[in-house]
């Protein structure tokens, strides 16, 4: 792949993740070695990956993911009344709902289940503007991603497990001053027909010299 081509198609990966195919341990430490690679604040380098097979674990933690997704699938308003104006969009919508719905249901099934986190000092997050904290694991985050497509596996971005942070916390034994960035579910894919999504025109989202 080019990387133009793996840009603009290293999609959100959930129905085609392939449940019934481990995933060899190399792959991943080859996906975070490259990630490792990734900017971080003053080199500082304060990321660490909890890499979760264990059928047991997997199960629990994915129960915390769904019970968060149930509720927040309840919460928000239909495609419909979100893109009243624009019919193309909201059908795209209801397949990205439909491709998580699946997930939720499925994620117990996954794998591999990664978590990304940080040190953070004390373990309680700044008051303040958090860029340069989360700046310093999010895009390193993205090269796993990135990484995982071209090794032949397909991931997922996903954050809703977090409302039980401290749970999964407990569950991983992770310690407090570690925070959680993401939970990114990982599997070889099925099929080779990924392509660019539809995104915005430049007109609505790009601005010279101010707003």
């Amino acid at each position: 792949m080019t990387p133009e081509e793996l840009l603009t198609t290293t999609r959100s990966v959930r129905k085609r993740l392939d449940l019934s195919r481990p995933v060899p341990n190399e792959l991943i430490e080859r996906a975070i070695t490259i990630a490792l690679q990734a900017p971080t604040g003053s080199n500082r380098q304060d990321w660490h990956w909890i890499v979760v097979t264990d059928a047991d674990l997997r199960a629990q933690l994915a129960e915390l993911y769904a019970k968060s997704y149930r509720a927040y699938r309840a919460s928000g308003p239909s495609p419909e009344e979100r893109y009243r104006d624009d019919a193309d969009r909201a059908a795209t919508q209801h397949r990205v709902m439909s491709s998580a719905d699946y997930l939720a249901e499925h994620m117990a099934e996954v794998p591999v289940l990664l978590v990304p986190a940080i040190h953070v000092p004390g373990g309680d997050l700044p008051a303040g503007n958090q860029a340069g904290l989360w700046g310093s694991i999010l895009p390193a985050v993205w090269s796993y991603m990135l990484a995982a497509r071209t090794l032949g596996l397909g991931t997922a971005w996903t954050t809703l497990h977090l409302a039980y942070e401290r749970e999964a916390a407990e569950l991983l034994g992770i310690p407090g001053h570690i925070r959680q960035a993401a939970l990114i579910p990982t599997a070889f894919y099925t099929g080779e027909t990924f392509k660019p999504a539809k995104r915005q025109p430049l007109s609505e989202v790009v601005h010279h010299d101010g707003w």
